[in-house]
């Protein structure tokens, strides 16, 4: 039970990031380097690190 409460806030916070890489994909028109779908399956399989490359290389600039 003590290993679920240190893995909880790293759960959460990985749901919370997949959450946001994929609204800020959905509403943007233009995204960089890949398709949309592309980004969407590295950011639903490739867990954390799918959605950091999509928010640090994948949105296009405002």
């Amino acid at each position: 039970m003590d290993i679920l409460k240190m893995v909880w806030p790293l759960i959460v916070l990985q749901y919370a990031l997949v959450i946001w890489a994929l609204v800020d994909l959905a509403r943007r028109p233009k995204v960089r380097h890949l398709p949309k779908v592309a980004w969407v399956i590295l950011i639903l399989f490739v867990n954390f690190f799918g959605a950091i490359g999509y928010l640090v290389f994948g949105r296009e600039e405002a």
